[in-house]
Protein backbone atom coordinates (compact mmCIF):
# COMPACT_ATOMS: atom_id res chain seq x y z
CA UNK A 1 0.00 0.00 0.00
CA UNK A 2 1.43 3.18 -0.94
CA UNK A 3 0.50 6.78 -0.46
CA UNK A 4 1.74 9.91 -2.42
CA UNK A 5 2.79 13.21 -0.90
CA UNK A 6 0.17 14.40 0.74
CA UNK A 7 0.50 18.32 2.68
CA UNK A 8 2.13 18.66 6.03
CA UNK A 9 0.88 20.72 8.81
CA UNK A 10 3.63 23.72 7.73
CA UNK A 11 1.36 24.11 4.45
CA UNK A 12 -1.73 24.59 6.40
CA UNK A 13 -0.27 26.71 8.40
CA UNK A 14 0.18 29.01 5.57
CA UNK A 15 -3.73 29.00 4.86
CA UNK A 16 -4.38 32.35 4.76
CA UNK A 17 -7.21 33.65 7.10
CA UNK A 18 -10.05 35.74 6.42
CA UNK A 19 -8.84 39.81 7.61
CA UNK A 20 -10.01 40.92 10.75
CA UNK A 21 -11.08 44.16 9.06
CA UNK A 22 -13.79 42.17 6.76
CA UNK A 23 -15.54 40.21 9.66
CA UNK A 24 -14.97 42.71 12.59
CA UNK A 25 -16.44 46.00 10.95
CA UNK A 26 -19.91 46.53 11.42
CA UNK A 27 -20.94 47.99 8.03
CA UNK A 28 -24.55 49.79 7.57
CA UNK A 29 -24.07 51.32 4.70
CA UNK A 30 -25.37 48.97 1.45
CA UNK A 31 -22.18 49.74 -0.30
CA UNK A 32 -19.98 48.93 2.64
CA UNK A 33 -22.30 45.86 2.85
CA UNK A 34 -21.59 45.09 -0.65
CA UNK A 35 -17.40 45.70 -0.52
CA UNK A 36 -17.02 43.75 2.63
CA UNK A 37 -18.98 40.52 1.23
CA UNK A 38 -17.14 40.90 -2.08
CA UNK A 39 -13.72 40.79 0.14
CA UNK A 40 -14.80 37.71 1.64
CA UNK A 41 -15.39 36.33 -1.64
CA UNK A 42 -12.61 36.92 -2.81
CA UNK A 43 -10.53 35.60 0.29
CA UNK A 44 -12.31 32.73 0.35
CA UNK A 45 -11.74 32.29 -3.62
CA UNK A 46 -7.88 32.04 -2.31
CA UNK A 47 -8.93 29.41 -0.07
CA UNK A 48 -11.51 27.37 -2.14
CA UNK A 49 -7.80 26.85 -4.73
CA UNK A 50 -5.45 25.54 -2.18
CA UNK A 51 -4.80 21.86 -2.69
CA UNK A 52 -4.20 21.21 0.99
CA UNK A 53 -7.93 21.48 1.70
CA UNK A 54 -10.12 18.73 1.41
CA UNK A 55 -12.61 20.07 -1.35
CA UNK A 56 -15.23 17.45 -1.03
CA UNK A 57 -15.26 17.16 2.76
CA UNK A 58 -15.98 20.72 3.19
CA UNK A 59 -18.89 20.97 1.00
CA UNK A 60 -19.94 17.70 2.52
CA UNK A 61 -19.76 19.28 5.89
CA UNK A 62 -21.16 22.58 4.95
CA UNK A 63 -24.31 20.65 3.05
CA UNK A 64 -24.92 19.28 6.39
CA UNK A 65 -25.13 22.83 8.26
CA UNK A 66 -27.27 24.56 5.72
CA UNK A 67 -29.71 21.39 5.86
CA UNK A 68 -30.05 22.39 9.65
CA UNK A 69 -30.25 25.64 8.78
CA UNK A 70 -33.21 24.85 6.66
CA UNK A 71 -34.70 22.22 8.98
CA UNK A 72 -34.39 25.17 11.75
CA UNK A 73 -36.09 28.00 9.80
CA UNK A 74 -39.10 25.76 9.45
CA UNK A 75 -39.26 25.24 13.30
CA UNK A 76 -38.42 21.61 12.63
CA UNK A 77 -36.50 20.00 16.20
CA UNK A 78 -33.87 18.03 14.08
CA UNK A 79 -30.65 19.26 14.34
CA UNK A 80 -26.87 17.82 12.76
CA UNK A 81 -26.92 14.40 14.42
CA UNK A 82 -30.48 13.32 13.76
CA UNK A 83 -29.97 14.06 9.73
CA UNK A 84 -26.97 12.40 9.89
CA UNK A 85 -28.78 9.14 11.30
CA UNK A 86 -31.41 9.63 8.78
CA UNK A 87 -28.80 9.28 5.58
CA UNK A 88 -26.12 6.92 7.28
CA UNK A 89 -29.02 4.52 8.32
CA UNK A 90 -31.98 4.90 6.34
CA UNK A 91 -32.66 1.35 4.91
CA UNK A 92 -33.84 0.87 0.92
CA UNK A 93 -37.56 1.76 0.43
CA UNK A 94 -37.32 3.91 3.48
CA UNK A 95 -38.55 7.48 3.77
CA UNK A 96 -36.18 9.48 5.37
CA UNK A 97 -38.80 12.07 6.62
CA UNK A 98 -39.28 16.04 5.66
CA UNK A 99 -35.70 17.01 7.50
CA UNK A 100 -33.96 14.20 6.44
CA UNK A 101 -35.24 14.65 2.63
CA UNK A 102 -33.76 18.59 3.29
CA UNK A 103 -30.55 16.57 3.84
CA UNK A 104 -30.43 14.36 1.11
CA UNK A 105 -31.07 17.86 -1.49
CA UNK A 106 -28.54 19.22 -0.49
CA UNK A 107 -26.40 16.53 -0.05
CA UNK A 108 -26.82 15.64 -3.64
CA UNK A 109 -26.57 19.72 -4.62
CA UNK A 110 -22.91 19.88 -3.84
CA UNK A 111 -22.05 16.49 -4.94
CA UNK A 112 -21.61 17.10 -8.71
CA UNK A 113 -21.01 20.02 -10.93
CA UNK A 114 -23.69 22.79 -11.21
CA UNK A 115 -26.00 21.46 -14.42
CA UNK A 116 -29.95 21.61 -14.72
CA UNK A 117 -29.99 17.54 -14.12
CA UNK A 118 -27.80 17.62 -11.31
CA UNK A 119 -30.08 20.07 -9.49
CA UNK A 120 -33.17 17.80 -10.57
CA UNK A 121 -31.64 14.95 -9.24
CA UNK A 122 -31.31 16.99 -6.27
CA UNK A 123 -34.58 18.49 -6.47
CA UNK A 124 -36.93 15.81 -8.12
CA UNK A 125 -40.13 17.13 -7.18
CA UNK A 126 -39.10 20.15 -9.66
CA UNK A 127 -39.25 20.23 -13.45
CA UNK A 128 -36.01 20.69 -14.99
CA UNK A 129 -37.53 23.38 -17.37
CA UNK A 130 -38.88 25.27 -14.01
CA UNK A 131 -35.37 25.26 -13.16
CA UNK A 132 -33.74 26.60 -16.06
CA UNK A 133 -36.06 29.40 -16.24
CA UNK A 134 -35.24 30.50 -12.49
CA UNK A 135 -31.56 30.24 -13.42
CA UNK A 136 -31.70 33.38 -14.96
CA UNK A 137 -28.21 33.20 -17.60
CA UNK A 138 -27.79 29.63 -16.89
CA UNK A 139 -25.89 28.05 -19.38
CA UNK A 140 -23.16 24.68 -20.02
CA UNK A 141 -20.07 26.76 -19.48
CA UNK A 142 -21.61 26.57 -15.94
CA UNK A 143 -21.26 31.12 -15.87
CA UNK A 144 -24.41 33.35 -14.53
CA UNK A 145 -25.09 37.07 -15.24
CA UNK A 146 -24.88 39.88 -13.28
CA UNK A 147 -22.87 40.80 -10.21
CA UNK A 148 -22.88 37.78 -7.86
CA UNK A 149 -25.10 38.51 -4.90
CA UNK A 150 -27.91 40.73 -6.71
CA UNK A 151 -28.00 38.04 -9.08
CA UNK A 152 -28.74 35.59 -6.37
CA UNK A 153 -31.19 37.56 -4.87
CA UNK A 154 -33.28 37.76 -7.60
CA UNK A 155 -33.22 34.21 -8.68
CA UNK A 156 -34.08 33.28 -4.92
CA UNK A 157 -37.12 36.02 -4.75
CA UNK A 158 -37.91 34.62 -8.01
CA UNK A 159 -38.16 30.75 -6.27
CA UNK A 160 -39.64 32.03 -3.21
CA UNK A 161 -42.45 33.80 -5.09
CA UNK A 162 -43.22 30.49 -6.99
CA UNK A 163 -42.84 28.25 -4.03
CA UNK A 164 -43.53 29.86 -0.80
CA UNK A 165 -43.50 26.60 0.70
CA UNK A 166 -40.30 25.49 -0.29
CA UNK A 167 -37.33 28.08 1.32
CA UNK A 168 -34.90 25.01 0.80
CA UNK A 169 -34.98 24.45 -2.73
CA UNK A 170 -35.04 27.66 -3.28
CA UNK A 171 -31.89 28.03 -1.52
CA UNK A 172 -30.04 25.13 -3.14
CA UNK A 173 -30.53 27.29 -6.54
CA UNK A 174 -30.06 29.96 -5.17
CA UNK A 175 -26.66 29.10 -3.99
CA UNK A 176 -26.57 27.54 -7.52
CA UNK A 177 -26.97 30.58 -8.98
CA UNK A 178 -24.45 32.60 -6.88
CA UNK A 179 -21.66 29.65 -7.51
CA UNK A 180 -22.73 30.60 -11.39
CA UNK A 181 -22.17 34.16 -11.11
CA UNK A 182 -18.75 33.48 -9.33
CA UNK A 183 -17.50 30.83 -12.13
CA UNK A 184 -17.50 28.07 -9.67
CA UNK A 185 -18.53 24.76 -11.22
CA UNK A 186 -19.96 23.33 -7.48
CA UNK A 187 -22.31 24.75 -5.03
CA UNK A 188 -20.65 25.94 -1.79
CA UNK A 189 -23.66 26.60 0.61
CA UNK A 190 -23.96 30.17 2.04
CA UNK A 191 -26.96 31.90 1.37
CA UNK A 192 -28.63 28.93 3.40
CA UNK A 193 -25.98 29.56 5.58
CA UNK A 194 -26.46 33.14 6.46
CA UNK A 195 -29.72 34.03 5.81
CA UNK A 196 -32.11 34.27 8.66
CA UNK A 197 -35.69 33.26 8.62
CA UNK A 198 -36.87 36.70 8.43
CA UNK A 199 -34.89 37.66 5.11
CA UNK A 200 -36.82 35.17 2.95
CA UNK A 201 -40.12 37.52 3.64
CA UNK A 202 -37.58 40.51 1.73
CA UNK A 203 -37.71 41.58 -1.48
CA UNK A 204 -35.62 44.22 -3.94
CA UNK A 205 -32.93 46.37 -2.29
CA UNK A 206 -33.55 44.87 0.90
CA UNK A 207 -33.11 41.08 -0.10
CA UNK A 208 -30.10 41.84 -2.01
CA UNK A 209 -28.42 43.62 1.03
CA UNK A 210 -29.08 40.42 3.45
CA UNK A 211 -27.76 38.46 0.66
CA UNK A 212 -24.46 40.24 1.13
CA UNK A 213 -24.71 39.98 4.59
CA UNK A 214 -25.35 36.13 4.82
CA UNK A 215 -22.45 36.15 2.48
CA UNK A 216 -20.08 37.99 4.50
CA UNK A 217 -20.81 35.67 7.54
CA UNK A 218 -21.33 32.15 5.65
CA UNK A 219 -17.53 32.92 3.53
CA UNK A 220 -15.91 33.74 7.11
CA UNK A 221 -17.86 30.37 8.56
CA UNK A 222 -16.39 28.12 5.18
CA UNK A 223 -12.89 29.63 5.84
CA UNK A 224 -12.63 28.52 9.61
CA UNK A 225 -14.05 25.54 8.64
CA UNK A 226 -11.77 24.72 5.77
CA UNK A 227 -8.65 25.47 7.81
CA UNK A 228 -9.81 23.15 10.45
CA UNK A 229 -10.87 20.12 8.18
CA UNK A 230 -7.13 20.83 6.24
CA UNK A 231 -5.67 20.27 9.68
CA UNK A 232 -7.42 17.22 10.75
CA UNK A 233 -6.46 15.96 6.75
CA UNK A 234 -3.02 16.20 7.45
CA UNK A 235 -3.53 14.06 10.48
CA UNK A 236 -5.96 11.48 8.90
CA UNK A 237 -2.65 11.04 5.96
CA UNK A 238 -0.23 11.15 8.13
CA UNK A 239 -1.45 8.06 10.29
CA UNK A 240 -2.44 6.84 7.25
CA UNK A 241 0.56 4.65 6.43
CA UNK A 242 0.39 3.18 10.02
CA UNK A 243 -3.07 1.21 8.96
CA UNK A 244 -2.03 -1.92 7.42
CA UNK A 245 -5.63 -3.17 6.84
CA UNK A 246 -6.43 -4.75 3.37
CA UNK A 247 -8.87 -2.00 2.22
CA UNK A 248 -7.41 0.85 4.46
CA UNK A 249 -6.33 2.74 1.44
CA UNK A 250 -9.96 3.27 -0.08
CA UNK A 251 -11.49 3.61 3.68
CA UNK A 252 -9.63 6.61 4.17
CA UNK A 253 -9.92 7.96 0.76
CA UNK A 254 -14.32 7.70 1.89
CA UNK A 255 -13.23 9.65 5.01
CA UNK A 256 -11.83 12.46 3.10
CA UNK A 257 -15.11 12.45 1.16
CA UNK A 258 -18.20 12.24 4.05
CA UNK A 259 -19.06 14.41 6.43
CA UNK A 260 -20.01 11.07 8.42
CA UNK A 261 -18.83 7.36 7.89
CA UNK A 262 -20.94 4.13 9.34
CA UNK A 263 -18.42 0.98 9.49
CA UNK A 264 -20.65 -1.08 6.99
CA UNK A 265 -20.02 1.50 4.62
CA UNK A 266 -16.09 1.18 4.89
CA UNK A 267 -16.90 -2.08 2.09
CA UNK A 268 -13.23 -2.51 1.01
CA UNK A 269 -12.44 -4.14 4.15
CA UNK A 270 -12.87 -7.40 4.93
CA UNK A 271 -16.00 -7.58 7.12
CA UNK A 272 -17.81 -5.54 9.73
CA UNK A 273 -16.13 -6.19 12.71
CA UNK A 274 -12.51 -5.52 10.84
CA UNK A 275 -14.39 -2.16 9.67
CA UNK A 276 -15.65 -1.17 13.36
CA UNK A 277 -11.78 -1.86 14.75
CA UNK A 278 -10.43 0.08 11.93
CA UNK A 279 -12.43 3.14 13.18
CA UNK A 280 -11.48 2.52 16.51
CA UNK A 281 -8.04 2.74 15.58
CA UNK A 282 -8.31 5.83 13.61
CA UNK A 283 -9.85 7.65 17.03
CA UNK A 284 -7.27 6.02 19.07
CA UNK A 285 -4.67 7.69 16.90
CA UNK A 286 -6.49 10.97 16.57
CA UNK A 287 -7.05 10.50 12.75
CA UNK A 288 -11.02 10.86 13.19
CA UNK A 289 -13.75 11.61 15.64
CA UNK A 290 -16.67 9.19 16.72
CA UNK A 291 -19.67 11.57 16.34
CA UNK A 292 -22.63 10.23 17.95
CA UNK A 293 -21.44 9.25 21.40
CA UNK A 294 -23.06 6.08 21.54
CA UNK A 295 -22.06 2.26 21.89
CA UNK A 296 -24.15 1.01 18.90
CA UNK A 297 -24.98 2.55 15.34
CA UNK A 298 -21.55 4.32 15.51
CA UNK A 299 -20.90 7.25 12.96
CA UNK A 300 -17.29 8.40 12.59
CA UNK A 301 -15.47 11.80 10.52
CA UNK A 302 -12.76 13.60 10.42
Amino acid sequence: MTYARQPVLDDVETLPRMPSWVTSVRAEAPEDVAFLSGAALSHLHLVLNREDVPQTLLRARLALRAAEACVTRQGRPERASELRDAVAFLQPGDSPGPAGGIYFSWRRAVKRPISIESLQRALPEIDADQIASWLDGYNPRGTGQGVPAPHAAAVLQAILADRPRDPAAALILADAALAQALGRPLILPLLALGLKRADLRKTGADLSLACHRAILSAAAEATREAAGLARRAVRLHAVAPKLRAKGAEEAVTLFLNRDAVAPPALTSLRSSRAARRFCDRLVELGAVRELTGRDTFRLYGV
